[in-house]
């Protein structure tokens, strides 16, 4: 069984004075194929065939940022977001 990295993060809109409605937005990150070139130093391109990024270790952990299966950095990983509107919100009117 593969396991898989998601990030997720919260970004709430401000809403503004006179506005009652407010959303969050909830946004699953990805981590996909490694694109590391190996072969840079000797002027070739040659990746090392990862599909997906998988933590060694916990995250919050300096672990959590290589890759288990071929140990690069978690940056050179493709990252795939894809944006959810979660909830929408509005509070309910004082009846005035």
């Amino acid at each position: 069984m593969r396991k898989r990295q998601v990030v997720l993060r919260r970004a709430a809109e401000e809403p503004s004075r006179n506005s009652t409605a407010s959303s969050f937005t909830f946004r699953s990150v990805r981590y996909a194929e490694c694109q590391k070139n190996h072969a840079a130093g000797v002027g070739g391109y040659a990746v090392d065939g990862c599909r997906e990024f998988m933590a060694s270790g916990e995250e919050g952990t300096t672990a959590a940022l290589t890759c288990a299966a071929c140990g690069c950095h978690r940056n050179f990983h493709r990252r795939e977001v894809d944006p959810e509107v979660v909830c929408e919100c509005s509070s309910p009117s004082n009846g005035t």
